[in-house]
């Protein structure tokens, strides 16, 4: 019975914030929705369907409930949707949030029934519910900017090797599209091929894409085309020198993590293995001196 009346004093809450907040139904111009693929001529792979999305489609159905919710608290959450690639819309967010809530006070009360701590147990639930989705989603786009870092040297060297071979610029990119295997890098030099066939200008598109992750990499690669673009400098020599500066950066970052190892590292020897190596090598000593005491005949 309480159990219920939690659940209405939950659905109660959610329906007067909606009922407070106004509802916009105008649609919006998502030029994502066509696909690079439509707009450049790539040929465009079949997608199939899984069991888990062919599962979720029942609650992206009753997630345009968040439309109005979303309007207001969604603004935060926009930009890590679009940067984790997830496909995931600000409403089925907080769908998943709202599930999630009721599924951690579900578990935390049958884990502790008892009435005097249901009122606290309840509350931290319902905290831990509604921050554990924002911790993925955090995790997720921190994963994605490593990808980037990582991808995006080889990314180059292919463009470098294209722009050689004789090829433009946006042939370039089209090329490496069609050829690479999906990967993040790939998908956002999609979006940027999309962006302008659909008539935004070189530069605006590349610094649209360094804004868009923030990461110091991208700002270098977006400002080395740049500035050759406009001083009419060589494109093939910008992305050569590019290309042997990522590399060396990458490499940089590779002695930087390998120097953080040791101190990584000192936290396990000292608790974890250095006891084990303590009990083994000084256990038998002392096992031994306890129970054959040379020091028991000097008191007599």
């Amino acid at each position: 019975m309480l159990l219920f009346c939690f659940i209405l004093i939950f659905a109660a809450i959610f329906l007067l914030a909606l009922a407070f907040i106004p509802f916009d139904s105008r649609p919006t111009l998502n030029l994502e929705s066509a696909g690079a693929e439509d707009l450049l001529g790539i040929p465009k792979k079949a997608e199939k369907k899984s069991p888990l999305a062919m599962l979720f489609d029942p609650l992206r159905k009753l997630a345009v409930i968040n439309k109005p919710l979303a309007l207001t608290l969604g603004r935060s959450y926009t930009v890590n949707l679009q940067l984790s690639q997830t496909g995931i819309s600000v409403e089925e967010f907080l769908l998943i949030k709202q599930v999630m809530v009721v599924v951690v006070i579900l578990l935390a009360m049958k884990i502790n029934p008892d009435p005097s701590f249901l009122v606290f147990s309840v509350l931290i639930a319902l905290a831990i519910g509604w921050i554990m989705p924002d911790i993925w989603l955090k995790t997720r786009v921190a994963k994605i900017k490593e990808m980037i870092v990582k991808e995006l040297p080889d990314a180059v060297d292919l463009l470098g090797l294209c722009v050689n071979a004789g090829l433009d610029f946006m042939m370039a990119i089209k090329y490496i599209i069609e050829k690479s295997p999906p990967s993040v890098v790939i998908e956002e030099l999609k979006i940027m091929m999309q962006e302008i066939s659909v008539g935004k200008t070189r530069r605006d598109a590349l610094r649209g894409l360094a804004h868009k992750y923030d990461l110091p990499d991208l700002f270098t690669f977006a400002r080395t085309l740049i500035q050759a673009d406009r001083m009419g400098t060589s494109v093939a020599e910008a992305l050569n020198i590019l290309s042997e500066d990522m590399r060396e950066a990458r490499f940089r970052r590779g002695e930087q993590m390998a120097l953080k190892a040791p101190l990584k590292m000192l936290l396990p020897l000292l608790f974890c293995i250095f006891p084990v190596v303590a009990i083994l090598v000084a256990g038998p000593i002392f096992m031994d001196f306890f129970h054959n005491n040379p020091l028991q005949g000097l008191g007599k």
